[in-house]
């Protein structure tokens, strides 16, 4: 079955061809607009840690695994600016 029929039958997917268009937005609408490049998704790892390292960051409560992100980050843009 083939995956927007399956949509369909759960109700996931409307599809009216009658529907009317919606109203031009015009010249001013699109003045200020910013193309805005989707995000790629974050890559999925294991990662082994040294047990003091990874203790450090988890003491300082929830939001652990993002702090650690934001250190690698920082180090990533120090070493392009070489």
């Amino acid at each position: 079955m083939d995956e927007l029929k399956q949509m369909r039958e759960r109700g996931d997917y409307h599809d009216s061809r009658d529907a009317p268009e919606g109203p031009e937005l015009g010249e001013e609408f699109w003045k200020h607009a910013v193309l805005v490049p989707p995000r790629s998704s974050p890559t999925s790892v294991h990662l082994k840690l040294d047990p003091d390292v990874f203790a450090f960051f988890k003491q300082q409560g929830k939001g652990h695994i993002t702090r650690m992100q934001d250190v690698l980050k920082a180090y990533v843009k120090a070493q392009q600016g070489r």
